[in-house]
């Protein structure tokens, strides 16, 4: 076999290519139809171009396998290449450390709270505090007022009772007042005070009744608005000029006054003069006197009387009988007397 030298396998100085690759393929495959190429310069030699082989094929080696750390819990499968397991964190631990976070801000917020609420309750209590404070002024000054308007009232009541209204006056005491007969002589008598068991008390002056209880009678006859009554003589005070008289025939009783009558008090009185019923003149007080000896203080006003008034009432503005007309000054006018209401009553306990 003659080996081939040179660049061609041809023979020294041939351009023809041999046709071969001159290095052996890896993977014995068969060698490829050579591309016809275009005439390259020669080589020094062709144990140079042999002696360049190309190195060889290197087995492929596995990769060193991953490095897995120790599994808490089984790994959670993934579909497709394993994926290396990632260290968990410790978990009691960071969940405590969290619940803790938790309950100090819990408890910051709580605080909060009750430090806000405590305090829009003390604002609370001073509003309160206040309210009532000034609730109770109020009603301090509201009573001071009402105090001094009711001792308006009061006043102005009794001034309205001293301001001297006749009409009225007469208007609440004629009802009361009667023409008395006693025999031949007639008078006027008048109700006081309740009636008791259902009979009616009256007084009158003693010299209307003198003569019939003089023989022993006690019997007479009251007169009104055209009616009739019978009443009988039950007591008497010559010294005082009083008699009491009791019906069965139930009147409204007048009021008499508890306090003295003063000089210049306006007075009222009602009688039967001349036998003319609802008879009524106006005066004042001129004076309180002594009486004779034996008989006690007697009232001098100034109201016209005449016979027929004996017995009737002597009234004050607020209505309350205060004597019992008894007598007038002879060849005289405007000087009357009264016997004073309060010594009846202390006398006969009537009024």
């Amino acid at each position: 076999m003659t080996t081939a030298h040179g660049p061609g396998a041809g023979g020294p100085g041939s351009d023809e290519p041999t046709g071969r690759i001159p290095f052996p393929v890896q993977g014995g495959a068969p060698a490829a139809q050579p591309t016809p190429v275009p005439p390259v310069q020669p080589v020094q030699s062709v144990q140079s171009v042999q002696s360049v082989q190309p190195p060889p094929p290197v087995a492929a080696q596995p990769p060193p396998p991953a490095y897995r750390p120790p599994m808490i819990g089984p790994p959670a499968p993934v579909s497709g290449a394993a994926i290396s397991a990632v260290p968990a964190a410790p978990r009691p631990r960071r969940a405590g450390l969290v619940l803790a976070a938790v309950a100090v801000v819990f408890t910051l917020v709580l605080g909060t709270i009750a430090i806000v609420q405590a305090r829009q309750i003390s604002d609370l209590r001073g509003d309160l505090d206040s309210a009532r404070a000034e609730a109770q002024r109020v009603q301090a000054s509201d009573d001071q007022r009402l105090d001094s308007l009711e001792g308006q009232v009061t006043q102005l009541g009794e001034q309205a009772g001293r301001v001297f209204d006749p009409q009225a006056v007469a208007a609440a005491v004629l009802p009361s007042v009667f023409r008395i007969t006693a025999g031949n002589l007639t008078g006027t008598a008048f109700a006081v005070g309740p009636a008791s068991s259902g009979n009616s008390r009256l007084l009158t002056a003693y010299h209307v009744v003198q003569e019939i209880w003089g023989r022993g009678a006690n019997r007479v006859e009251l007169e009104r608005d055209g009616q009739t009554y019978s009443a009988t003589v039950t007591d008497v005070d010559q010294a005082n000029d009083i008699a009491v008289l009791s019906s069965s025939s139930e009147f409204a009783g007048l009021a008499t006054a508890t306090e003295p009558v003063q000089s210049g008090q306006q007075v009222v009185v009602v009688g039967s003069p001349l036998g003319l019923t609802d008879s009524v003149t106006v005066g004042v007080v001129s004076a309180v006197r002594q009486g004779e000896a034996g008989a006690g203080e007697l009232i001098q006003f100034d109201a016209s009387i005449n016979p027929g008034n004996s017995g009737g009432p002597v009234v004050n503005t607020a209505k309350q009988v205060v004597g019992i007309a008894r007598l007038k000054a002879k060849d005289s006018e405007g000087i009357g007397l009264a016997t004073p209401i309060q010594t009846a009553c202390a006398k006969f306990r009537v009024c």
